[in-house]
Order: structure tokens, then C-alpha cells, then sequence
């Protein structure tokens, strides 16, 4: 059955003035080519270089792909999204772990017009029933299963209840009675070789202006939401990611985010294409052999959060590798300890930097190769040119919410548009949720979340530094912070460090108050009551569920 043209059309609720896009293309922010157009170029002038390294690492083996295989499967894939009833504007969801199939598909949905939705293939059933339901997918690809989840069972079941879901085709494996084989409809057919096929794709591709892909946010307060962005909203953040740290077709990146993600899918697999580099990347997280893929495809750049390269350089301490063409280490979901930055480099031989960023806007911040050898422990750095960014009544301490607007910034919220439109202020500043302070060198240091902010005497605890403080304690994997009530009314609020500990032990309060001395925190902001806990609770998007500690421990 075909959806309403309604359901498959989404519409942005905030659109950038004739002036401002003007503007952006001016400055080469926006464009008039496509991801495709890069696909389509590097496939011309590089046609056998490795575009796509994607290693199984239970099966031990590396699936490949050069930029003239990589531009051939996208047209089979094309194609056979056509053969399914795909259609321009629809929905295609892709919930799949880093695998190969998920590179060629994010340019086929391309070519024939649709948008893409990434799903995590550890998305819970009602989440992904919501994610489904409210972009009004009408294909699915999935996994027979995963981490024990029989997903291909329970996308079948939801076509039952879901109108606009017609197919759910599913990779490797066995096949449920309603879906569809993803090799034997997808891959094994050269379709792209039958007459005419070239002239069935003529005129379908998305523009650089049209909706492109949804990522769906964290839902760390309620119903996720579907970030919707075009092709030249993740263009502008891309270019002012790789020209920040001035690659080019040289780049090799070594991923450990999801591609379902907006780090694994634009800043990975888009930045790649873009630049004619290479990506590599692994299905499962196996940090420790991350390097693996650095050594044997010649990385140039690394990326990921601090607890993966904490067990990177552990893995190379214990088992060295060859990493001498690594050249950046981006740590980008949180902040960066000096400790951290020193291993890394002394280990790996790279320097480290600091990014900042959401799904919203891709990364906006980041400190550079020419700031101070050692800024990424103090800084997430400056502004990408294409994006502006604006402390928002600072307090005694420099500290405010963090407003962001430019080229970079969504289209919506995917059939949400009065709570994207609810973001702004009178003047058009998107409110990112975030409090950050003035680092001194024109950039910016987050403090943390808005909604989770302690205060005591007037200024707001550095949430984030102190986690990160905690976490890199000898005796701890990682910790959050949250205020509770105080015991006394109108006392400042008590403020506890979840930590999940590293062993059977684990730190103590005195321990974790030791720590924040010596790194020279204010001691007002010291915890007062430690809980080890094995894991913090989470969204599919590796967020602390601080709600839910606080009101775990809130009682206590």
C-alpha cells in the first residue's frame, strides 16, 4: 500500500531566510552538489581506492569496498528500492550495526529521493514502534537478530500494526514469513546492468535542500525525536569539521561511533566521500582492537568518546601496534582529561582534541592544531565558521545557556515542528540545552546540561569536569553527578557521584574528594555521598538517564 503524500512528506517547521541562504552559499556552506555528486566524482577519479573498511569481528574478516564498487552498489540498491515501491519523500529505516550494506543504502535512499532513519539495532520495541510509526517508514532493514533480540521477528510483527510499513527485508541469515531476503532482492541481482536501468534513476535524486536524513535524539526527557536535516545542513558541518583540522583525500578515519549515528554517519562515512579518504570501522565495540584498523589501514584520524580511547591506549600499552600515521584524536561526547590527552599522545604518538555538537547541528566546536598543545583538557574550542554561537546571560561566573544558529542547524523536528519551533528565542537563537562558559581563547568549555544543574553559592558546578575527574579515578570506569534534595529545606542541594566501578571495590567518597583536590576543583562543588553501581542507565545514544538516578537515589 502506498502512504498518503502527507505522511511521506515531512516540512521543517523554521526555514532560513532567502538572505541567509544566500549568504551560506556564498561562503560555500551550502552548495548546489550533493553527497552523490562527491560519490559520483571520487568513483570517476578514484575508482579503485578503499573507500569502506568494515571488519565482522566475530567472524574475522573485513568486508571492502573501492569508490567504483561503493557508486555500483548504490544504484542496486537504487533500484531495488524502486522494485519495492519506494518513492520520493518516503521513509526508508535502516536498523542495522555497523555493517557495509548501510554505506551503499544511505546513498541509494539518495538516488531515489527518499530519507533515510538510521535505527540502533539495540532499539527497544516500543521505541522502535514510535520511530517507525512517526516517520511513516515504508521499508525496514534489519538483522535476523541481535545481542540476542530477534529483530527481524519483531519488525514483521510491527507490519501488522504499522499502515505505511509494506516490507522489512532482512541481512544474513534466516528469513520470517512476511520479509524479505536483503541479498536475494538487494544484492544479488546486478540490476544496475538491465537495460534502461540508468534512465529509471534519471531525475529521482534529493536536492541539496531537500529533507535528507532523520536521527533520532537520546530521549533523555521523554519521546526521542527525529532530527530532520538535507544534504547541505550536515554539508556545513562536515566542511567545517575537516577544515578545522585540514583534511583531505589522504583521510583515513578509524570510526567507533554507530553509523546510526551523527558522528559515524556524517563526520564517518559523508566526510569520506566527501574528501575521497577512506573509512573504516568495526560491528561491535571491541575497543581494544580498534587499533587493529588503525595499523593495518594506515588511519590518519581516530574518533570517539573518552572511555573508548581510555581502553585504546590501555590495548596498546599492553599489545603495540603500528600508529605512526595517526595524527588526530578526537574525543567528541565529553570532556577531556589532561591525564587522558598525556596517555594518548605518549602511547599512540597523536595529539588529542575536543569537539562539541548534537544532532541538531553536527559539530560546532572544536579546539584546532594551532591552539596550545594541551588546550582539549580545558576547551571544547571554537566555532566552525559556518555556525554562530552566544552565551546566553552568564553568570558570576561566566556560566549560561549555550544558544547556537547558522547553517548547520536542522530542518526540524520531524512532524514535531512546534517543539523545534519552541527552540527559539525572538531573535532566531536554537537553544542547545547546554550551559558552557567563555574559555579565554575565544572559544567555549561546557559546564553541562541545563536541566541538570547544581548551584551552590550563586555559581554552577562544572558537572561535566567533575565527571570526568571522577571517572578517570584508577578504581572507576565512569560516573555521573546529580543534586538531590537536601535533607533541610532551603539548604544548597546534595550532590551525588554515581560511579560504576571498576572492581569489586571501587572508590571511596574521601577518595573521590582526594581526587577532585588534587586535580584543583572548587570544593564546594565536592560530592557529598558516592554510589557504585556496575552500569549507568543509558539512551540508545550512550546518554546518562540522570532522571532516572535522581530519582533512585533521591530518597536515599
Amino acid at each position: 500500500m502506498t502512504a498518503p503524500a502527507e505522511a511521506r512528506r515531512p516540512s521543517p517547521a523554521v526555514r532560513v531566510s532567502a538572505e541567509d541562504a544566500a549568504e551560506y552559499r556564498r561562503r560555500g556552506w551550502w552548495r548546489d552538489e550533493t553527497f552523490l555528486d562527491d560519490l559520483d566524482r571520487q568513483a570517476r577519479e578514484r575508482p579503485h581506492k578503499l573507500a569502506i573498511a568494515a571488519r565482522r569481528v566475530a567472524e574475522s574478516r573485513t568486508d571492502t569496498l573501492d569508490y567504483a564498487e561503493l557508486a555500483r552498489l548504490t544504484d542496486r540498491f537504487a533500484l531495488a528500492l524502486l522494485r519495492l515501491g519506494v518513492r520520493r519523500g518516503d521513509v526508508v529505516a535502516v536498523q542495522l550495526p555497523n555493517r557495509w550494506e548501510m554505506v551503499p543504502l544511505i546513498f541509494a535512499c539518495a538516488r531515489v529521493g527518499a530519507v533515510i532513519c538510521p535505527v540502533s539495532p539495540v532499539c527497544p520495541e516500543e521505541e522502535l514502534r514510535h520511530r517507525l510509526g512517526l516517520t511513516g517508514a515504508r521499508v525496514a532493514v534489519t538483522l535476523p537478530e541481535w545481542s540476542g533480540t530477534p529483530l527481524a521477528d519483531i519488525l514483521t510483527r510491527l507490519r501488522a500494526e504499522l499502515p505505511t510499513l509494506a516490507h522489512v527485508a532482512v541481512v544474513d541469515g534466516p528469513v520470517p514469513d512476511g520479509a524479505l531476503s536483503f541479498h536475494d532482492h538487494f544484492t544479488a541481482v546486478a540490476r544496475e546492468e538491465e537495460p534502461g536501468a540508468a534512465a529509471g534513476l534519471d531525475g529521482l535524486a534529493l536536492g541539496p535542500d531537500e529533507p535528507f536524513v532523520v536521527l533520532f535524539t537520546s530521549g533523555t526527557t521523554g519521546e526521542s525525536k527525529g532530527v530532520l536535516h538535507s544534504q547541505n545542513t550536515v554539508h556545513s558541518a562536515v566542511r567545517g569539521y575537516v577544515d578545522a583540522f585540514g583534511l583531505g583525500d589522504d583521510w583515513v578515519a578509524a570510526v567507533s561511533t554507530p553509523l546510526v549515528h551523527y558522528s559515524g554517519f556524517a563526520q564517518g562515512v559523508l566526510a569520506g566521500v566527501m574528501l575521497g579518504g577512506t573509512v573504516a570501522f568495526q560491528d561491535v565495540r571491541r575497543n581494544e582492537v580498534l587499533l587493529d584498523l588503525v595499523e593495518r589501514y594506515g588511519a590518519t584520524l581516530l574518533y570517539g568518546p573518552p572511555a573508548t580511547l581510555a581502553d585504546v591506549a590501555a590495548s596498546q600499552r599492553a599489545v603495540r601496534r603500528d600508529t605512526g600515521t595517526l595524527r588526530h584524536v578526537i574525543i567528541g561526547s565529553a570532556q577531556v582529561l589532561k591525564q587522558l590527552a598525556d596517555e594518548v599522545h605518549a602511547v599512540l604518538g597523536a595529539r588529542t582534541y575536543s569537539l562539541w555538537g548534537m544532532s541538531e547541528n553536527g559539530p560546532v566546536t572544536m579546539t584546532r592544531p594551532a591552539d596550545p598543545e594541551d588546550w582539549a583538557a580545558h576547551s571544547n574550542g571554537r566555532v566552525i565558521d559556518a555556525m554562530r554561537i552566544r552565551i546566553e546571560s552568564p553568570g558570576a561566573d561566566g556560566t549560561g545557556r549555550l544558544r547556537v544558529r547558522g547553517a548547520s542547524l536542522a530542518l526540524g523536528y520531524y512532524r514535531r515542528e512546534e517543539v523545534f519551533a519552541a527552540e527559539f528565542d525572538a531573535d532566531g537563537w536554537f537553544d542547545t540545552g547546554d550551559l558552557a562558559r567563555d574559555d579565554g581563547r575565544g572559544g567555549i568549555r561546557i559546564v553541562g546540561r541545563a536541566r541538570d544543574a547544581v548551584v551552590r553559592d550563586g555559581r554552577v558546578a562544572p558537572m561535566t569536569e567533575l565527571e570526568a575527574v571522577i571517572g578517570g579515578h584508577p578504581e572507576a570506569v565512569e560516573a555521573a553527578l546529580v543534586g538531590l534534595p537536601p535533607a533541610t529545606p532551603g539548604a544548597d542541594p546534595v550532590i551525588c557521584a554515581v560511579v560504576v566501578r571498576r572492581d569489586e571495590r571501587g572508590p571511596t567518597l574521601a577518595e573521590v574528594r582526594a581526587r577532585l583536590a588534587e586535580a584543583g576543583h572548587d570544593e564546594r562543588f565536592f560530592p557529598d555521598r558516592v554510589e557504585l553501581v556496575t552500569a549507568l542507565p543509558k539512551t540508545l545514544t550512550g546518554k546518562v538517564r540522570k532522571a532516572e538516578l535522581r530519582q533512585r537515589y533521591g530518597t536515599g
